[in-house]
């Protein structure tokens, strides 16, 4: 039996929103479109994980943010984020769902390089947001929630990257929902050009214990012919915010994104990452690490789907689940026909804190061609008590051999984030989940 989500807008609202914001005909028309289709698609439906009571459409749409005139007067909890000094280059920093903070060094500038909010980047570089926005990762009609995104988009960035410009310091962005009430609906677009290279970090983050409120992700990450896009994030939304998330790459010959996620929220989520290696040559590695608490219910799919010709890859996903927490770990590799030499291969590994911590990995491998190498590991357990021992019997208790050997497990995703003040500061928010 499908659910039917009443929608709290209108098409009205939705074409106020969109002349309010000044965006172009292609977009006011995406927006109506979808608005249709939402109430005539299917919810997702995630393997083992009943979403249809969740929360994906009641909310507060809309809040403004202040500007950010100092970053010395950011609260700490976001200080810790950032890098370097008081003016960091290459940041910006979205408060609700305004870009408050923005700053691209003048180098950059002057070759090209393209760092701004979604809405300027739709009124000032208009088609070339066009070419790419929901088109080549990921489409409108998919089913309800990127339906839903396509409607209600409320904030977000754009990052391009010209031909064979190589970005050596890393972009980032801070995503910071500081009205507990309000929804993010947050579309996030990054096209690297052919021969160029970048290191994209996003962070986000909410303080919405008690409130309840909607966080809907679409972040599509495009690597065109021998680019090469590294990708970190961290989000680390409240309880009080079920989340949808969908990052989505598209990968075209000898390119390659790569993928580090601590997928660190509170509330309910379904996290997707998906990558289309289309391209002969192209690859992807994808790391993400999660911990689960109190009586959270966590989704978690990392796909890789091979077109190209000798395209290669690889997953690495670790969780924690502490308390009541439960998590679902979907691995994927699907290598379609065509694709002779691919290389598929998956690793997840769920450990169990509680006696009422639940997890759960499923491996799959669907192959369309015979000349391939594939291969997937799995296990769902509790901590080694020969490893515990082992610490123990140095002098450490028992609670300080836990705590180094999950440290230690999810440690192969947190060393490779390209920020080191993103790193630490996950390991921060680890620190908090486990203890």
């Amino acid at each position: 039996m499908t659910v039917v989500t009443k929608l709290p807008y209108d098409k009205d609202y939705i074409s106020q929103f969109s002349s309010d914001k000044n965006e172009p005909e292609w977009m006011s028309s995406l927006r109506l479109k979808a608005y249709d289709q939402a109430e005539a698609l299917d919810m997702p439906k995630p393997d083992k994980t009943n979403i249809s009571k969740w929360n994906f459409s009641q909310f507060k749409h809309a809040a403004e943010g202040a500007k950010i005139d100092s970053l010395d007067a950011l609260p700490e909890e976001l200080k810790v984020f950032i890098d370097g000094d008081s003016k960091p280059e290459n940041l910006l920093i979205q408060r609700n769902q305004t870009a408050a903070y923005v700053s691209l060094s003048k180098d950059l500038a002057d070759k090209g390089v393209i760092l701004t909010d979604i809405f300027t980047a739709m009124r000032d570089h208009s088609e070339l947001v066009e070419k790419y926005y929901m088109k080549d990762a990921v489409q409108v009609d998919e089913h309800r929630l990127t339906a839903l995104h396509a409607a209600l988009m409320n904030g977000g960035v754009f990052v391009y990257i010209p031909k064979n410009v190589q970005v050596e310091t890393p972009i980032q962005t801070i995503f910071w929902q500081e009205d507990p009430e309000a929804a993010l609906f947050n579309h996030v677009l990054v096209v690297a050009d052919q021969g160029s290279e970048l290191t994209y970090v996003e962070n986000y983050i909410s303080n919405n214990d008690n409130e309840q409120t909607v966080a809907n992700i679409v972040t599509e990450v495009i690597a065109l012919d021998n680019a090469k896009i590294d990708f970190g994030g961290v989000d680390h939304f409240a309880a009080g915010t079920t989340t949808y998330i969908n990052r989505r790459s598209a990968v075209y010959r000898d390119a390659t994104v790569d993928w580090a996620l601590g997928l660190m929220n509170d509330g309910n989520t379904v996290s997707e990452n998906i990558t289309h290696l289309i391209g002969d040559g192209s690859s992807t590695e994808m790391k993400a690490v999660t911990v689960g608490r109190g009586k959270q219910i966590s989704n978690i799919t990392s796909k890789t789907v091979h077109f190209g010709k000798d395209s290669v890859g690889h997953i690495l996903q670790h969780g924690v689940m502490t308390e009541a927490a439960s998590s679902i770990f979907n691995g994927i590799g699907k290598i379609e026909h065509g694709a002779t030499r691919s290389d598929a291969v998956q690793e997840s590994r769920v450990l169990m804190l509680s006696e009422n911590a639940r997890g759960d990995a499923n491996p799959i491998l669907l192959i369309d061609e015979d000349d391939v190498t594939a291969g997937h590991a799995a296990s769902v357990g509790r901590v080694d008590e020969l490893n515990l021992y082992y610490l123990m019997s140095r002098g450490l208790t028992k609670r300080e051999s836990e705590r180094l050997v999950i440290h230690g497990f999810l440690e192969p995703v947190v060393g490779v984030l390209p920020i080191e003040s993103v790193k630490k500061q996950l390991t921060n928010i680890i620190e908090r989940k486990i203890n």
